[in-house]
């Protein structure tokens, strides 16, 4: 009997493998000193050629029918979770395999949530869900009756919509917290009792892109050049070296620039497919790297500066919060626009060389550009450090062992204290060489 299987939440872009097979590596190693069979450990985004993997569930029945006659327990991990093999099977040992179990570290939410389609609305807290950085499992038995794909169409927050689904409206079992299952960085005295902390430092992947390297378009339109504009300008816009506001109104005192796209209200796919061709032509600085972004997200460039230091701009490189529309079911994942979208050179290239295009210029653009990258195969690279919405609307603990990159949205908070409090590094120069220590040790 194979006591567990672990799967490690991994992602095809080169960073992530290569993050991923060190980690499988460290597992095996471990498990070589076990008297019983070595668990298998299993890629995520190796497991079957669909993309839209990601969401977990459809790829249950593929590893119920290929191990769960000869397991006990699926833990899944992510890629910087560190993980003590001994601990967390003495851990799971605690719980009766026969039974349905859905273990993990609890996150609950302090109020009702956009990203969490405000489920729970009298009292959001009530309603437990794991933080996947600690890792966290299903036993068998319960593996054995998840055989059908997530409920909503929109995949936005997986960690709340997998435990949505697990307890089946009361069917199922709700979250058991794991005391041993923990995101304590891997050397604090607080975490001897732990079975999984957080690597500290991460991984530094050499020295911070430059700012020359990232050319940043801003999408705006007249009604909020007094409005939104403003923030930008008292916040982000000084850590950037190359930046352009694109707008539906020339206005030289910002500056602004008019693509010759009206603004729309609902989507702004012909406004953003115009910043790709100006990007790649020769009306702007050649850079290695393109950030899009509303005029309400707020953004360290200083940490975006360390992480894009990890890939490889020669690469299809699309980078954010990642969302899904229809995943298991032939839908695509896509950059949610809101928290900021990232963009090698050679992305914008392919993506302008092929047939796609916007549908109509009000179409939502990140849904469009994730269908035009799942038509060409390009994967969306996720990172959790990028926020579609405002910081309340996530979990204190979520949070809690993030040093964040963005957030979006000024509804019901000041902008600039938002910032400041977030996103803001008071022992940093105007050089992103001035990130303190922790900064670094989290990206």
């Amino acid at each position: 009997m194979i006591c567990s299987l672990f799967v490690i939440q991994s992602q095809s872009n080169s960073f992530h493998v290569s993050r991923a097979e060190r980690q499988r590596a460290d597992l095996l190693q471990q498990t070589q000193s076990l008297t019983q069979t070595p668990p298998p450990v299993l890629l995520l985004h190796s497991l079957t050629d669909n993309e839209g993997d990601w969401s977990i569930l459809p790829v249950l029945p593929y590893l119920s029918l290929l191990f769960g006659k000869n397991s006990s327990w699926l833990v899944f991990l992510e890629e910087e979770t560190n993980v003590k093999v001994t601990k967390l099977l003495q851990a799971l040992r605690k719980f009766d395999r026969r039974k349905e179990w859905f273990l993990g570290k609890p996150l609950h939410d302090e109020e009702s949530t956009i990203i969490h389609h405000y489920a729970f609305a009298e009292n959001p807290s009530i309603f437990k869900y794991p933080d996947f950085s600690a890792a966290w499992a299903l036993s068998i038995p319960l593996l054995d009756r998840s055989d059908e794909p997530l409920k909503s169409d929109f995949t936005i927050d997986l960690k709340h919509e997998v435990a949505l689904y697990i307890w089946e409206n009361g069917q199922g079992p709700r979250l058991t917290a794991v005391p041993e299952l923990c995101t304590e960085p891997e050397h604090s005295p607080t975490a001897q009792h732990c079975a999984t902390t957080l690597s500290s430092p991460a991984p530094l992947c050499g020295e911070p892109v430059k700012k020359e390297d990232i050319f940043v378009a801003v999408k705006t339109c007249k009604k909020f050049h007094t409005e939104r504009v403003p923030v930008v300008k008292k916040t982000w816009e000084r850590e950037a070296f190359l930046l352009e506001y694109y707008s539906d109104h020339t206005d030289p005192s910002i500056p602004t620039i008019d693509l010759g796209v009206p603004n729309t209200e609902r989507g702004h796919c012909g406004k953003t497919f115009a910043i790709l061709e100006r990007y790649v032509s020769d009306a702007v600085p050649k850079t290695r790297w393109l950030l899009v972004v509303d005029d309400d997200t707020l953004i360290s460039l200083p940490r975006l500066q360390m992480l894009l230091s990890c890939y490889d701009p020669s690469e299809p490189v699309c980078l954010g919060e990642r969302y899904g529309y229809g995943l298991g079911q032939g839908g695509y994942s896509y950059i949610t626009g809101g928290g900021g979208m990232v963009f090698s050179r050679a992305a914008v290239v392919r993506l302008l060389a092929s047939d796609c295009k916007c549908y109509r210029d009000d179409a939502p653009d990140d849904m469009v550009l994730g269908m035009c990258l799942n038509a060409l195969g390009l994967p969306v690279t996720h990172s959790s450090l990028f926020h579609q919405a405002r910081p309340d609307d996530y979990s204190r603990d979520f949070l809690a062992h993030q040093v964040p990159i963005s957030f979006h949205k000024h509804w019901n908070i000041d902008p600039v204290a938002v910032f400041n409090r977030w996103l803001k590094d008071e022992s940093r120069s105007t050089s992103p060489r001035g990130l303190n220590k922790s900064t670094k040790e989290e990206l």
